[in-house]
């Protein structure tokens, strides 16, 4: 199983960002508008369509408001037999520390993977500055 793990420092607090993020309905506005682009609610989970017009549909495991963490499980996906990711804010200085974490197979999915969460936390980034 790969486990790809990825952060960036943001300059807002760890409230604010936890606003957005604890938004599971609204990834496309509210946390890497273009890179997702809409975002569609269904019971207990969320239709993410990317910019590359990949869709996934992702199971809402917990929002957990104490540890500011939101974790989801890609169902259905023909790449993947598994996929779990959770992304999780920390207090950083006057800041905070975003981290995203999946954990996939089959394992040479890896590459593709990280590089979305990469060009997805390109996005994050700047639109959780301005939240």
């Amino acid at each position: 199983m790969a486990s790809i793990r990825k952060e960036i420092l943001v300059d807002n607090t760890p409230e604010r960002v936890w606003d957005a993020l604890r938004d599971v309905g609204k990834v496309h506005e509210r946390v890497a508008p273009g890179f997702v682009v809409a975002t569609q609610m269904e019971e207990g989970a969320r239709v993410v369509t990317f910019g590359n017009g990949m869709t996934a549909r992702e199971l809402i495991v917990t929002v957990d408001d104490d540890a500011r963490r939101v974790v989801w499980a890609v169902v259905g996906s023909p790449r993947l037999t598994h996929h779990n990711a959770s992304v999780q804010v920390f207090p950083e200085g006057a800041g905070c520390r975003v981290v995203w974490i999946a954990d996939l197979l089959p394992s040479e999915a890896a590459g593709d993977i990280a590089g979305m969460i990469e060009a997805g936390m390109r996005v994050m980034k700047p639109t959780l500055e301005r939240a």
